[in-house]
C-alpha cells in the first residue's frame, strides 16, 4: 500500500479519499525534524508546510510533492526537480476565498472597526461611536492590485463590479490585464492609489519589492492589504510609516517570521489589523484545495502524471525512475 505523508491534517472528504487509495499518514509537527524523520519513505507527500531541501536526499520511493494550495515557496523546486520528482500544486481554487478576506479588512481598516470594537467593549457605546468621525467610505478610492494572477483577478473582479472601484495594477504579464484595469508601474502604482493590495507570488523579483522608497511613496492615508508572502514587505520600513501615522493602515496576513511573536510591533497598532496566514481557509476553500490534492496524488500513484504540474523538465527523469 502507497505511503502518503502529509505536513498537515486535510479536510475530512480529501483524507477519505487518499485513506481510500493508501497509508495516509499526518505529521506529528511541521517543524523540519519531524518531517525529515516522518516522511522517510513516502510515496506521496503533500504540503502545507516548508519542506526541507534535505527531504529530496535519497528518496527512492518518493514520486511526488503536492501544494495544497497554489505557492510553491514551501517547496524546494531545485533539490526535488534533481531528485527526479514531480512538483504539482492547486491553483485557483482558494483565489475568491483570499479576494473575500482582502474586502473584509479593507473596509474593516476604513470604518476603524478594530479600536471601534475595543473602545465598544470595553468604554461603552459612547466610546465606541466616536470612532466614526475617522472612518471612511470604501466608495470613490483607486485599488492598486499588485499580482494579477488568480487571487489579483479574483479581488479585480470584486472591486469593479462590487464596488465599482477603479483599478490599477502591475503584472509580470501586463498583456493578461482583465479588460477594466490600467498598467501600472510599481512604483507609479504605489503612488496613486488609496488601496494598495499585494496578491504577488515570492520570487527574488519580488522579494522586498514594497521596500522603503516605495513605502514612502505611498499617498497619505494609503492602506496596504498583503496576501501575498511576508519578505515582499519591508517589515522595518512599514512599521515606521504606520507609528508615524504617514499611511492610514494595514492589514497583513503573512509575515517574513511566522508565527508571528507575541511582541511584535504590529500587535500594538491600532491601525493594524493581523491575521495568522488564514486568507484562503474556510471549510470549503480547504475541500477544494484537499480534494484537488487528493486527485493529484492518486493521479501519479496510478501511474499518470499531474494535471497541474509545475515541473515538466524532470518526466524524462521521473520516467526512468518509474517506467510506466
Amino acid at each position: 500500500m502507497s505511503f502518503i505523508f502529509s505536513t498537515h491534517r486535510l479536510h475530512p472528504d480529501a483524507e477519505a479519499m487518499l485513506k481510500a487509495a493508501g497509508d495516509l499518514r499526518v505529521a506529528s509537527a511541521p517543524d523540519p525534524e519531524t518531517l525529515l524523520r516522518e516522511g522517510e519513505g513516502a510515496e506521496i507527500v503533500i504540503v502545507r508546510a516548508p519542506i526541507p531541501p534535505a527531504f529530496f536526499e535519497n528518496v527512492p520511493a518518493l514520486r511526488a510533492v503536492v501544494r495544497h494550495g497554489a505557492g510553491l515557496d514551501m517547496i524546494p523546486y531545485d533539490a526535488a526537480t534533481a531528485a527526479g520528482v514531480l512538483i504539482a500544486n492547486v491553483p485557483a481554487v482558494n483565489a475568491p476565498t483570499v479576494a473575500e478576506h482582502v474586502f473584509m479588512v479593507t473596509l474593516a481598516l476604513l470604518r476603524q472597526f478594530r479600536p471601534m470594537d475595543r473602545d465598544l467593549r470595553n468604554m461603552g457605546w459612547s466610546a465606541g461611536r466616536a470612532h466614526c468621525d475617522r472612518a471612511l467610505d470604501l466608495a470613490g478610492r483607486i485599488m492598486g492590485v499588485i499580482g494579477m494572477g488568480n487571487v489579483g483577478k479574483a479581488v479585480f473582479r470584486i472591486a469593479k463590479y462590487g464596488f465599482q472601484l477603479e483599478v490599477v495594477a502591475n503584472s509580470r504579464s501586463p498583456e493578461s490585464l482583465p479588460n477594466g484595469v490600467r498598467f501600472l508601474s510599481v512604483d507609479d502604482l504605489v503612488s496613486t492609489v488609496d488601496i494598495v493590495v499585494l496578491c504577488c507570488p515570492l520570487t527574488p523579483e519580488t522579494t522586498g519589492l514594497l521596500s522603503r522608497e516605495r513605502i514612502a511613496r505611498m499617498k497619505p492615508g494609503a492602506i496596504l492589504v498583503n496576501v501575498s508572502r511576508g519578505p515582499v514587505v519591508d517589515d522595518g520600513a512599514l512599521i515606521e510609516a504606520l507609528e508615524m501615522g504617514r499611511i492610514g493602515g494595514a492589514a497583513l496576513d503573512v509575515f517574513s517570521t511566522q508565527p508571528l511573536p507575541s511582541e511584535h510591533p504590529y500587535f500594538r497598532l491600532d491601525n493594524v489589523i493581523v491575521t495568522p496566514h488564514l486568507a484562503g481557509i474556510t471549510d470549503q476553500s480547504m475541500m477544494r484545495m484537499g480534494i484537488g490534492a487528493a486527485a493529484e496524488a492518486i493521479r501519479v500513484m496510478e501511474g499518470g502524471l499531474p494535471v497541474n504540474l509545475r515541473n515538466p523538465e524532470v518526466v524524462e527523469q521521473y520516467r526512468r525512475r518509474f517506467p510506466a
